[in-house]
């Protein structure tokens, strides 16, 4: 080979081998940040003089299904529907068809109960995610300290309590189901609240009385509607909306706050039975005419009674196939069955909008 070539060649691989050294050396401000930054296992170039924190900061998710709705419990993960019954009664009077139902001594037709019983089922759905790994992922997790197979797992769950706050709230609408605080069909009354002085529904336009007046106009809406048999014992508000009667004065005279105030002077407190008023992002636009999650737009208040049973949401537990070796991967699939929010007397909720 001529020398004039193998020069060129030698110049060629050192420029190559410059331009290597260059983009691993190359420092970003003081360190080298490359490919290994990104590694999934949590691989980082750190400095000698540099102090890495090895707390796990996960993403800042909000989920609170558990809190709002009790869980019904004796669904299997065989089941594939949850269905439950609903008792109609109808009896008439005596000698008054519609009147008391007197008796003579000597009568011998006497009305009796009839009664008609509706059954009302749900699909129970699969809901599933695979975890896996590598077995060199493990590897330099374990070097580092980092349980990347914790992490996963981690993931899963947190996409698990996302995706149940999604069902129960708002169901899926692809699916053709609806949830707690949009199933405008199911509850026993949904409406705009009433304009305020100010000729404007919104509470930020609103006196503390106006508000309260409000807040006492659902709850007996769906006392009402209940036959006054139920009066609701949560209120769940839109985070702004409590945000501000939470820190808004009834007045410019008075220490309490408009929330406090109306706590003292609801109609459950009135009656001796505490009102749990509780924030919801879900309510943020879910409104007639709303953006759902978009603000400023048209915002709904929801009241109801929490006990399992007016309403419920059947779910099993978290099951996992066993641990799967798969060339390099170790593989695990998460399951459960998750139902429909069971509206077992639905005239005992109502929503109002525009607040």
């Amino acid at each position: 080979m001529d020398m004039s070539v193998q020069k060129f060649l030698k110049r060629r691989e050192i420029a190559e081998a410059s331009r290597e050294a260059i983009r691993h050396f190359t420092a970003d401000q003081q360190y080298t940040y490359d490919q290994a930054t990104v590694d999934s296992t949590g691989v980082f170039l750190v400095g000698q003089l540099e102090r890495l924190d090895q707390t796990l900061n996960e993403p800042l998710v909000e989920f609170t299904w558990s809190r709002d709705v009790e869980i019904r419990t004796d669904v299997s993960p065989a089941d594939e529907i949850a269905s439950w019954t609903n008792s109609a009664f109808a009896m008439s009077g005596g000698i008054n068809p519609g009147g008391l139902n007197w008796i003579s001594n000597e009568g011998n037709a006497i009305a009796g109960p009839s009664l008609d019983i509706g059954k009302t089922p749900q699909p129970m759905r699969l809901w599933g995610a695979e975890v896996k790994y590598t077995v060199p992922e493990l590897v330099k997790a374990q070097a580092l300290g980092q349980p990347v197979d914790a992490q996963k797992v981690e993931g899963m769950n947190l996409k698990r309590n996302m995706d149940l706050d999604n069902i129960i709230y708002f169901g899926d609408t692809s699916l053709g189901f609806t949830g707690l605080v949009n199933s405008n069909s199911a509850v026993g009354s949904y409406q705009n609240v009433a304009n305020g002085a100010a000729s404007t529904p919104q509470w930020t336009t609103k006196t503390a009385l106006e508000i309260l007046k409000d807040v006492n106009e659902i709850l007996t809406s769906a006392w009402a509607a209940s036959g006054w048999k139920v009066l609701p014992n949560r209120l769940l508000l839109p985070p702004a909306q409590l945000g501000y009667i939470g820190s808004q004065p009834v007045n410019t005279a008075a220490q309490d706050t408009i929330l406090a105030y109306i706590l003292k002077n609801n109609i459950c407190a009135q009656m001796g039975q505490p009102l749990d008023i509780l924030p919801l992002k879900w309510l943020i636009g879910a409104g007639v005419g709303g953006t759902p999650g978009q603000l400023g737009t048209v915002d709904r208040m929801v009241a109801y009674n929490k006990d399992k049973k007016y309403v419920q949401y059947p779910m099993t537990e978290l099951q996992r196939t066993p641990l799967e070796y798969r060339s390099l991967f170790q593989i695990t699939t998460y399951w459960a069955r998750f139902g429909q929010v069971e509206f077992r007397y639905g005239t005992t909720l109502a929503y109002r909008d525009a607040i």
